[in-house]
């Protein structure tokens, strides 16, 4: 029986990181936790903690959102995300797929109201829900194909 392929999906943003991984059916995505730092540059610490869910959760390749603008071009955001993905696919050697994340945030929020959370509680959720919405959509495709 071929081993199926585990996922880590990240919500990449300024000052945090939003993490979820594949169920091993690669039927769903779990959100795991928020990676914090105190600036946008100050990355090892962050690339440290992502090595460690890699071997926690025996992570094959990793899923990373990309922020299009609304028209589908790279603005600032996708770019620093891109070089964000290089960097960590060369550091720890997986190799990193990149899905569209427009609009992952606005369907973040609306599971969060779904489930009862208020407004007030969402930043505490929202980075690891948006990296779920970006992992179970990234997983929906793989499946349909």
């Amino acid at each position: 029986m071929d081993k199926k392929i585990r996922y880590l999906g990240l919500d990449y943003g300024a000052k945090t990181v939003g993490v979820a991984v594949s169920d091993p059916l690669l039927m769903g995505a779990t959100p795991v936790e928020i990676i914090r730092r105190d600036r946008e540059s100050k990355l090892r610490k962050t690339f440290v903690r992502i090595e460690e869910l890699i071997a926690e959760y025996d992570v094959d390749e990793i899923v990373l959102g990309l922020p299009l603008n609304m028209d589908g071009s790279e603005g600032e955001r996708a770019i620093k995300t891109k070089e964000f993905g290089a960097a960590l696919s060369k550091r720890c050697g997986l190799k990193v797929h990149y899905f569209d994340e427009r609009l992952s945030s606005i369907e973040a929020h609306e599971l969060l109201e779904e489930h009862g959370i208020k407004s007030i509680d969402h930043d505490e959720f929202i980075d690891k829900m948006a990296a779920m919405v970006i992992l179970q959509g990234f997983l929906d495709s793989v499946n349909e194909s």
